[in-house]
């Protein structure tokens, strides 16, 4: 996934300073920003709720920044991405793009309430893009950065129900790989990472999770972005890994190949002319 002559057209950017996470009041969100500062990172923190930031920010001893905006909003997340910048002293290296939401109810899509389904596409796709048009290009003049979209398996496979949160998350797959393809040669590397199934208040609400009792430990997303952050996963820019399966130890050794973790279109066999 590569573009031709990328790999020697411009160095790997290096390990990350800064990191900025969105939806990082509760969550996923708030254990990365604390497993990012633990790992000698400055990061920034987004979310809709100014007093659940600032929890964040008490958390981590003050030293994190927090801004508040939608990320359906671009206007806004423009102004938070300035703020976070200046309070930072510094430009953002990482950015983790976390925010997300999931329907309320398991029905298939001719019977998914229409406002809600926009509402989890814009959160979850359009909100994702908000973050990359304001983050990016600044990233790009630096020489370089990390961008991590925090995707899911729903995102790669048909499913009955939740058609709105897969619609967007496979749109997700695609802006990885458009930031990968277009971006390798300026200094940028681009990672699809799953959280598995970490409890948390989305995940406890989904009836499909109910009664589950292996969750996923949110210390191995924790160990995957810490990895990226620091440069050790750089061969899996544009790829999908997965927290609880994927050891950052093990993928730092192995070469994904051309096809490895993309999403694609499967052939039907040998003699498919997709093939």
């Amino acid at each position: 996934m590569t573009a031709v002559g990328a790999e020697d057209a411009a160095p790997a950017p290096p390990s990350a300073r800064t990191a900025l996470v969105t939806g990082a009041g509760r969550g996923l969100g708030r254990a990365l920003a604390v497993g990012l500062a633990g790992a000698g990172l400055r990061v920034a923190v987004l979310g809709r709720s100014a007093q659940s930031l600032d929890d964040v920010v008490a958390e981590l001893g003050g030293e994190a920044v927090a801004v508040v905006a939608d990320v359906r909003d671009y206007d806004a997340v423009q102004l938070a991405v300035a703020e976070a910048e200046r309070g930072l002293d510094a430009g953002i290296d990482l950015l983790v793009n976390n925010a997300g939401v999931i329907e309320s109810t398991e029905v298939p899509v001719w019977q998914a309430d229409p406002q809600e389904w926009w509402d989890v596409v814009e959160t979850d796709l359009r909100g994702p893009f908000h973050c990359v048009r304001a983050v990016v290009p600044g990233m790009i003049a630096r020489g370089g950065g990390r961008v991590i979209d925090l995707n899911s398996g729903a995102g790669a496979l048909d499913r009955e129900i939740y058609s709105a949160y897969c619609a967007a998350k496979a749109g997700l797959f695609r802006i990885t790989g458009n930031l990968h393809l277009a971006g390798f040669s300026r200094g940028l590397r681009a990672f699809e990472i799953s959280p598995g199934v970490v409890r948390t208040d989305m995940t406890a609400s989904m009836a499909m999770h109910r009664g589950r009792t292996d969750w996923t430990p949110v210390e191995r997303l924790v160990e995957l972005v810490v990895a990226v952050a620091a440069g050790r996963l750089d061969q899996w820019s544009g790829r999908f890994l997965r927290a609880g399966l994927d050891d950052p130890e093990v993928l730092s050794g192995v070469d994904p190949g051309p096809r490895g973790r993309l999403l694609g279109v499967l052939p039907y066999g040998p003699d498919d002319p997709l093939t």
